[in-house]
């Protein structure tokens, strides 16, 4: 069985590494809030290009404490509407309902599968406040006509990089395109901890000030409360461990991109869409999604074979229970390329623990299905 994510694999990788820096961790007696999240802030700020790096308990918190913080600023307030890709992982949307504003859905582009960007003027009203883009895939959401809408308009550009740890545009990576951006490091993602984990990179220092803060209890000194905050906090042994993996996160991208290559060359089914390529520093394939009519059959065929997949994902958000609810005008939508999308799509086996033959005998099966 080729697995769609051998983390065990991965990590025996650079096993006695991280048994280093866990042991460093567990001999400093300090578990929280030291050195090893000092580190890692400001290896990752460096490593995204941004000025500031606030590590939080995991991706979502990430996604929250943003717009929290520019409520606190007074930049947002109930009721803003924040624009967002359709088609996305849950936590994206639940981050802005959480906060009391309005998701607006905008379609993505059947070509590149993100945020299509010509449609998102048409959605701007005097209550939009900003606009969320997730780098889904790995794929960059991002370009330079984006960045010109959130100028004209004055709205804030926030980043989903839970799936572009190394992504870039023109050379400057994903977590420094926008006003802000969160990070997810869930074990199976590009850049993974051992456990939940995430952060905020900015440039923005009074933003970043307010996150840190409400991620401490509301805190920015011991025992005095400036905001009703919440804990959110990265372990020093998640921090250690991403300070290791970090240096191997532009090699383990460049396997990636290798074996998207082959997939992209040999793959010549009729009854399987590939996605338009693109250039491999827009790209850094969190995941390799396939597109079938038949999706549902080729994910029973490829198992029978031996060869593991996941649907990224079954059912859309604006399909989801938790959104049923007339109030948030989310149910009514019609979002017929999503729907596509949700409903064609299979990721196959994607990381640096995959090796080319074992992309032959992947790319052999599904080269057989009829």
């Amino acid at each position: 069985m080729v697995k769609l994510l051998d983390l065990q694999a991965i990590t025996m990788q650079h096993g006695e590494e991280y048994k280093a820096a866990v042991n460093r961790v567990i001999e400093s007696g300090w578990f929280l809030q030291g050195n090893e999240n000092k580190s890692f802030e400001a290896n990752y700020a460096k490593y995204t290009g941004t000025d500031e790096c606030i590590t939080v308990a995991n991706g979502l918190d990430a996604l929250y404490l943003i717009m929290r913080a520019y409520k606190e600023m007074g930049i947002m307030q109930d009721g803003d509407e924040i624009i967002v890709p359709a088609n996305t992982y849950i936590a994206t949307i639940l981050a802005i309902t959480k906060n009391n504003l309005v998701p607006i859905l905008v379609e993505p582009t059947w070509e590149h599968l993100e945020i299509d960007i010509d449609r998102i003027e048409e959605a701007i009203t005097p209550k939009t406040k900003g606009v969320m883009i997730v780098h889904l895939y790995g794929r960059i959401a991002y370009n330079d006509k984006l960045g010109e809408i959130c100028k004209k308009h004055n709205l804030k550009l926030m980043e989903d990089c839970a799936q572009s740890h190394g992504c870039a545009w023109k050379g400057v990576k994903t977590g420094a395109l926008g006003d802000a951006a969160a990070h997810s490091f869930y074990p199976g993602k590009n850049l993974g901890a051992f456990g939940d984990a995430g952060a905020v990179t900015t440039s923005d220092k009074e933003l970043a000030c307010v996150i840190r803060a409400l991620a401490n209890y509301g805190s920015q000194k011991k025992y005095v409360f400036k905001y009703v905050g919440m804990n959110s906090r990265m372990s020093e042994l998640d921090a250690a461990v991403l300070d290791v993996k970090l240096k191997y996160l532009d090699e383990d991208n460049a396997h990636r991109q290798k074996l998207a290559a082959y997939y992209y060359e040999h793959i010549n089914n009729p009854f399987i869409t590939l996605p338009t390529q693109i250039p491999d520093e827009n790209n850094v394939y969190h995941q390799f999604p396939i597109f079938s009519e038949r999706r549902d059959v080729l994910q029973a065929y490829l198992a029978e074979n031996g060869v593991q997949t996941l649907i990224h994902y079954p059912i859309p958000p604006h399909h989801q229970e938790c959104y049923a609810n007339v109030e948030w005008n989310i149910p009514q939508l019609s979002l017929p390329i999503t729907e596509k999308i949700h409903k064609l799509e299979l990721s196959i086996p994607m990381n640096q623990v995959v090796t080319i033959e074992e992309a032959k005998s992947i790319v052999g099966v599904l080269n057989a299905f009829y």
